[in-house]
């Protein structure tokens, strides 16, 4: 009996120890190597469903549909809904209130000026000399970023890199320990930075510019990728009075020449889909030459595709240009996916894509339809007000601003006037609301309490910040907005611009459809759950365990 019991326990040793050394039949490493973040300037949720049998590749968007998870109920938790809060949410978690970027610029309360959301003063540029576009940090945002995190956690041995054609959708992104941002100089038709990441651009960097890849972009011209009738079937027409003209008022509809352009104006790509190849071709030279996810400290390349933003606010939703741009978005995506395979490999890496907003559609397009819509000047708002303010026998500058929805007053004169806020909130509140496409205004500081369903009181309140906010928030009805008279814009808090994609492809990511309800401010905490670190600072999302292996 001993000798069979010896006997069993030799055997179940030897079992044990053979089962420890057989290698996992996962290939895959215990956390990714490298982080990518994609943020798609201005894309609506409901574009890939309805762009989806169009896309002539099953490796782009569809590679995350298929293989990877969706978020279908993706909001964001706050106002205002444009870029340079977008992108400072997805990657601190965090809100206006607590990361300090308020909108793409604001009026600063205390500064008593009007502020950029990335401009800095202390830096200087590099890649262009003597222009101010390269004065440009991530030092007003208040709070760590993923990028941050990650640094940290990795004894700031992983390579951070931000990639845009827009300043604020690489500076943002990258974070405060970056490695690099570089971004579109429009008058040099190169990718630049600033002096807070280093004295020169990186070698690659400047080769990249060497090429001139604007002037063979443009030679190109842009034409449709599909036949005619599947854009007369699924658009809006080709040329309408409502639509803007980015491209030349001579030019109207399809195709469009850009050879003109060539060597005068670099600014125009970004109205093209070749913004979005630019920063693809960038994103490819940075995996090489950073040597991004070669080694186990992760790396984290955050990309921004700014071109269907400005393609959309002149075209709008439902045009041509909109369809086209995000067919062939969708095939550099699917490039990008094979670089990344062939670089870092299929199972070392973790992608997400989403939106810092999304966007209405052309108020004269809607109402064509009959479905509500318009537009309401700020600019003009502010004028009639101060003509309000003198025949109230007030100063007309008492209103010191009003930009992205929020309305500032003047403080100091308040004081020396001895105007108290409570009165000059009333005279002020009372007049906006009696204009056609208001619904109400807000006193920021008293949100919590409006006439407002609480899930859209929040939103106010996650974006109020005492320093950079306004005094006032102007609440428009649905489909109107501050614009023009042709294109469209995007910043308030309804689902036409609230309403954004969230998916997720690669290690560690469970494939499925979620359909309970997250927010923008969920990524951040969701990719550090992933990676076993430290959400950023100022995260108040949860992460989305669902989308989670």
């Amino acid at each position: 009996m001993r000798i069979y019991s010896i006997l069993c326990l030799a055997l179940f040793t030897l079992t044990s120890n053979a089962q420890a050394q057989k290698p996992t039949q996962s290939s895959s490493p215990s956390k990714p190597k490298l982080i990518v973040g994609i943020v798609v300037d201005q894309m609506r949720w409901d574009y890939i469903n309805q762009f989806k049998a169009h896309f002539t590749t099953q490796q782009g968007f569809l590679r995350f549909v298929n293989e990877g998870a969706s978020c279908n109920n993706n909001f964001i938790p706050y106002v205002p809904t444009v870029t340079a809060c977008g992108h400072t949410a997805v990657y601190t978690g965090s809100t206006p209130s607590l990361h300090g970027i308020t909108g793409n610029q604001w009026y600063d309360n205390y500064k008593q000026k009007n502020v950029y959301c990335v401009e800095d003063a202390t830096v200087q540029s590099v890649g262009v000399e003597g222009s101010p576009a390269g004065k440009m940090s991530p030092v007003n945002v208040w709070t760590s970023t993923i990028g941050d995190e990650i640094k940290l956690a990795n004894n700031f041995k992983s390579k951070v890199i931000g990639i845009s054609i827009k300043d604020r959708g690489a500076i943002i992104p990258a974070g405060h320990s970056a490695d690099g941002a570089f971004w579109y100089d429009s008058k040099s038709g190169n990718f630049i930075s600033s002096t807070y990441y280093g004295k020169n651009l990186p070698t690659w960097v400047s080769a990249f510019n060497a090429q001139h890849r604007v002037d063979s972009l443009y030679a190109k011209g842009w034409n449709l990728s599909l036949a005619k009738s599947v854009y007369e079937a699924n658009c809006d027409g080709d040329v309408n009075s409502y639509e803007a003209t980015p491209l030349g008022a001579e030019q109207k509809g399809f195709p469009y020449t850009l050879t003109q352009f060539i060597g005068k104006d670099y600014g125009k790509i970004a109205s093209t889909p070749y913004g979005n190849t630019l920063v693809v071709e960038m994103a490819e030279k940075a995996l090489i030459n950073e040597q991004m996810g070669a080694d186990d400290k992760t790396d984290l390349l955050a990309i921004s595709f700014s071109s269907p933003d400005y393609i959309g606010h002149s075209f709008g939703p439902n045009s041509w240009e909109t369809l086209d741009g995000y067919v062939k978005l969708d095939a550099l995506i699917a490039q990008l996916f094979a670089s990344l395979d062939k670089q870092v490999g299929k199972n070392n890496y973790t992608v997400f894509l989403t939106a810092d907003h999304a966007v209405a559609n052309i108020p004269d397009f809607a109402k064509k339809h009959k479905i509500p819509g318009g537009l309401v000047s700020e600019a003009g708002l502010k004028k009639e007000l101060g003509q309000h303010l003198l025949k109230q026998g007030l100063d007309d500058k008492l209103i010191a601003a009003i930009g992205e929805y929020n309305l500032h007053f003047n403080h100091p004169l308040m004081d020396s006037l001895g105007v108290s806020q409570d009165k000059l909130v009333k005279i002020v509140s009372s007049f906006i609301e009696q204009k056609p496409g208001i619904l109400q205004v807000v006193e920021s500081r008293k949100a919590a309490t409006a006439a407002l369903p609480q899930q859209l009181r929040e939103r106010i309140v996650n974006g109020y910040n005492p320093q950079r906010s306004g005094d006032l928030f102007i609440v428009t009805k649905s489909g109107y907005m501050d614009g023009y008279p042709t294109g469209t814009n995007h910043g308030v808090f309804y689902n036409y611009d609230a309403h954004i994609p969230l998916l997720w492809y690669g290690n560690g990511i469970q494939k499925g459809q979620v359909n309970t309800v997250n927010y923008m401010t969920d990524i951040a905490p969701t990719v550090s759950t992933l990676l076993g670190i430290q959400m950023p600072s100022g995260a108040i999302g949860k992460p989305i365990l669902e989308v989670l292996k």
